[in-house]
């Protein structure tokens, strides 16, 4: 194989790996649970966070979010600069990977979770505008439904749009590979919460009450 082919499946093998530590998983096993068992059965945040209280959710949130964020900062874009793929690519790659890695990780039979903080914190290392754009719109939603599926939701489909309001305007320039990206996270990042959408239409999605 070329180096270029071997730099694609590095980049996006480490990203994987590195997106696939279950930190959700691994905080309840801490907690003496399985979180695999209790709530809506998932291991982001959200779902730690209704189980084992706030303090855990956000410590939750935080390792999730960085583990999208310091791969592609220190992988994906350091050692990508001198690639036969180059940085940006090598970018995009381990970014992909790391989401996928928190939707599908290997060590819990592909079953992970919904990926909004990991995409979160690879997309803000790749494109840092459009997604505080995005993460004022996911407060702000929140904030008038306390739905955080909602705020996610709302947060996945305002990221590749904001990029390219920005790009029109040539407030800020975010490649058009990172923007595929992101439309391609936002797909998935629905798909992921399918059963989500079906309540919010049903009317029967819980909400936070403080």
């Amino acid at each position: 194989m070329s180096p270029k082919i071997y730099c694609v499946l590095f980049m996006l093998l480490f990203g994987y790996l590195a997106g696939s530590v279950p930190f959700g998983y691994l905080i309840g096993r801490l907690n003496g649970i399985d979180i695999r068992k209790y709530g809506s059965h998932n291991i982001g945040a959200t779902n730690v966070t209704r189980v084992l209280g706030a303090a855990n959710g956000r410590v939750c949130f935080l390792l999730d979010f960085l583990k999208g964020a310091l791969p592609v900062i220190f992988i994906g874009y350091r050692i990508g600069l001198g690639s036969p793929i180059g940085q940006g690519w090598s970018g995009v790659l381990v970014a992909a990977g790391c989401i996928l890695g928190h939707m599908y990780p290997c060590w819990l039979n592909f079953k992970g979770g919904k990926g909004v903080a990991t995409s979160i914190g690879a997309l803000i290392a790749l494109a840092f505008w459009p997604v505080i754009i995005a993460l004022v719109v996911w407060y702000l939603v929140f904030r008038k439904t306390k739905i955080v599926s909602l705020a996610s939701l709302a947060t996945a489909a305002t990221t590749p749009i904001a990029a390219l309001i920005l790009n029109l305007f040539g407030w800020s320039h975010t490649p058009w590979v990172i923007i595929l990206l992101m439309f391609g996270v936002a797909a998935f990042i629905f798909w992921r919460h399918r059963e989500n959408i079906q309540r919010l239409m049903n009317g029967q999605e819980n909400g936070f009450k403080k």
